[in-house]
């Protein structure tokens, strides 16, 4: 779920963009049910979804704007439990892409920085993975204020530093620390009404896990030896890392907007 495009070959093209059409090929392989929960892998759970949709006031109708959506698991999550009706932002084209063709997502490719949202537009909007991934947090956070009116809901999913200068970051990550991330949305014009750390909210349920795992599986035995594989791989290795030593968290958020 990022949103600054990338080059072509760095490590967040490969782990965002490449690893989208895989997982598109290996879900046509497997079956749609494993569509959401393998689009939502990495960033997003049942559980914090849940949590997201209720402390965001979403419902049958709501027009919700997910920037940096990635595969579009989240926006189908939340069309398909709450009747919101999403569009998906998101700069990786082949992500983009797989959130149409495997989900039914009404997505485009566009950046954080111009969203093609008129502005006061979205009832609410949704940022998940993204802020950490971003230089200039301020741009973004002022681009989700204009799209959203008065009273518009913001729900993000933010790794936040722990320690100062967290070690071997992944390639493209800059994570804010918790004080700073209140400053910026302050700033931006949003009031943050919530948060939870996503550890504690439940695990996902067997039947999803096993979806993922099934992805995984299959995308390992098709591409495990491609060099971008590697990339996504040591990607996801230091953010598991940082997260075992507590550098980092991920925390959970809804905010209004003022």
């Amino acid at each position: 779920m990022t949103l600054p495009a990338q080059d072509e070959g760095s490590a967040m093209e490969a782990e965002f963009d490449v690893v989208a059409r895989w997982t598109r090929e290996a879900v046509a392989e497997l079956g749609p049910e494993h569509g959401i929960p393998a689009a939502c892998r990495g960033s997003a759970s049942p559980a914090a979804l849940d949590w997201l949709a209720r402390a965001c006031g979403l419902r049958a109708g709501t027009r919700l704007v997910d920037v940096g959506g990635g595969m579009g698991g989240p926006a189908a999550y939340a069309a398909r439990h709450v009747g919101a009706r999403p569009l998906v932002v998101e700069p990786m084209p082949d992500a983009a892409r797989t959130a149409t063709a495997m989900l039914g997502c009404t997505a485009v490719v566009g950046s954080g920085d111009r969203v093609p949202v008129r502005a006061g537009r979205a009832d609410a909007a949704w940022c998940l993975g993204v802020l950490c991934t971003v230089e200039d947090k301020a741009a973004l956070l002022a681009e989700l204020r204009r799209v959203l009116p008065a009273g518009g809901s913001l729900g993000l999913f933010v790794l936040v530093a722990r320690v100062e200068d967290p070690p071997d970051p992944p390639d493209g990550n800059h994570f804010p620390t918790a004080a700073r991330l209140g400053v910026l949305l302050g700033e931006a014009g949003f009031e943050v009404v919530d948060g939870v750390a996503l550890t504690d909210l439940p695990s996902p349920d067997r039947e999803w896990q096993d979806r993922v795992d099934r992805v995984e599986a299959a995308i390992e035995a098709a591409h495990g030896d491609s060099p971008r594989f590697a990339q996504a791989r040591d990607q996801e290795r230091r953010i598991a890392q940082l997260m075992g030593e507590g550098a980092i968290s991920a925390e959970l958020m809804a905010a209004v907007a003022r």
